[in-house]
């Protein structure tokens, strides 16, 4: 694991399992647009403090501010006017947008506006259920992948979204069906609070309910929270005050059951984001391998080595994706089948299967082949490789497919395991991770274990463990 502080490694552990066992959920703020190009709330609202007088910048209740140019104007046209020439600009995504729409989590909140969520989970190939009036509660999007909860409303109906002290004093009536979905998520999900101040009223409300509800059985959830630093203020009574602030907000929210996770830059949330993804990622293990020849091994040999490999791994509670190599995938099927059966589970969500089209009229086979790779190997965090070769104008020779799953695999963040002593292109690969530890893998400690994946005297039940014990450890 990355050097992490000892809440940070803690978060990893549980927020991943939850993640993996669909128990997760995000709670997005406006922290987490901001840097898409989208302005703070006080620059949104500069016009409408000037329009009634006021400064922005010594103002902090801006749900107030809102509600006085509401009643000296009698209308709130121009503010819906604002909300409408703010989130309609072209502006670009975020890195951490994408790497949260990329995780298989199927529930999210925010009191966004903007509509940088479901426009990056519908990119990333997700059917999105947006609700934001509560009529969208009362029924659902056939097929959804994802919900997406907009509780204060969205961009494009500016005249409902929540702003004014009216519209959060009129929230348990015209919200009450999101305050209740909301209970109920935040009881039985494990959330992570990202680009969140906790200012909100409404959601202090909600968690003060849930708070006397359960009393001590609160579930814990998670927040990213920036470190006060001294170079931030003017001087030290100024950083003095704002860190005695910041430690008393980490202790009030422990009364709801959130975790403060302390950061020293907000540049470190898309690092712990993009662990988050290889880690749960590192549940789906690629198998490429393809064999005209089984070499030394032989066809029995092989075929058993590669039975009791998908045998393990399902039983490990991994999951497969495979190409249906060559020589290779009968025996990878039957392995990994055996063990789902035993299970009771069901194939289709621990095995993954997309033997390659062989023919593939008006289309060129090596351009559909290279997406057909590219979509296997996106969502998975392990590949190994076995064997790897063909039979090419009559003659062995080692196989490019391999290769370039390999090259596919390193551009996506994939950790590769070549078994070199199965030969061929498997061992060209073990030689190049081998000679680049540190650039391919990373752990120190596996070093040994890789080792072992290249010696040929090395076979069987001793393979196995070599190989179970690489994946275990990637997967801590």
């Amino acid at each position: 694991m990355k050097k992490y502080n000892p809440e940070i490694k803690e978060f990893l552990r549980s927020y991943v399992r939850d993640i993996l066992d669909s128990n997760a959920a995000v709670f997005a703020g406006a922290g987490l647009s901001q840097p898409a190009g989208y302005v703070n709330w006080k620059e949104l609202l500069r016009d409408i403090a000037e329009d009634i007088g006021l400064n922005i910048d010594q103002e902090s209740d801006l749900i107030a501010l809102a509600q006085y140019h509401v009643n000296e104007f009698g209308s709130r046209s121009k503010i819906n006017q604002v909300l409408i020439d703010e989130f309609t600009k072209r502006i670009k995504t975020t890195k951490n947008h994408t790497l949260l729409a990329q995780l298989p989590i199927n529930t999210y909140w925010t009191t966004n506006y903007d509509q940088l969520i479901e426009n990056n989970l519908e990119m990333a190939g997700k059917k999105v259920d947006k609700k934001f009036e509560q009529e969208n509660i009362t029924y659902s999007v056939p097929g959804k992948d994802v919900t997406v909860y907009k509780m204060h409303g969205d961009s494009g109906s500016p005249h409902k979204a929540v702003l004014t002290k009216d519209d959060y004093e009129d929230y348990d009536r015209k919200g009450e069906l999101f305050i209740t979905a909301l209970r109920g998520y935040l009881v039985s999900k494990t959330f992570l609070f990202i680009g969140f101040s906790f200012d909100d009223p409404n959601l202090a409300q909600i968690l003060s309910k849930i708070k006397v509800l359960l009393n001590e059985d609160k579930r814990t959830h998670y927040c990213f929270m920036r470190r006060i630093k001294e170079a931030d203020f003017m001087n030290n009574d100024e950083f003095s005050y704002a860190e005695v602030k910041l430690n008393l907000k980490i202790k009030d929210l422990q009364r709801y059951g959130i975790k403060v996770l302390l950061i020293d830059e907000y540049e470190e949330i898309t690092d712990i984001l993009e662990y988050v993804n290889a880690l749960v990622k590192r549940k789906n293990i690629f198998i490429s391998g393809s064999a005209s020849s089984y070499g030394e091994w032989g066809e029995l040999e092989t075929f058993s080595f590669s039975a009791n490999l998908n045998k393990h791994i399902i039983y490990n509670k991994y999951n497969i994706v495979s190409g249906f190599g060559l020589g290779i995938g009968s025996s990878v099927i039957s392995g990994a089948l055996e063990e789902i059966y035993s299970e009771h589970e069901i194939v289709e969500n621990r095995l993954i299967c997309r033997p390659f089209p062989q023919v593939t009229p008006g289309t060129d086979k090596e351009e559909l082949w290279d997406k057909y790779r590219h979509e296997m190997i996106k969502n998975v965090g392990i590949a190994i490789f076995i064997f790897g070769n063909k039979i090419k104008n009559d003659n062995l020779v080692n196989a490019d497919g391999l290769e370039k799953e390999f090259i596919i695999a390193i551009e996506n963040g994939v950790i590769p395991i070549p078994i070199g002593s199965t030969g061929f292109m498997s061992k060209i690969l073990w030689d190049k991770v081998m000679g680049d530890f540190e650039t391919y893998v990373g752990i120190e400690e596996l070093r040994p274990l890789y080792n072992k994946l290249g010696d040929k005297s090395i076979k069987g039940e001793n393979l196995l463990k070599a190989l179970v014990e690489i994946i275990k450890i990637l997967s801590r």
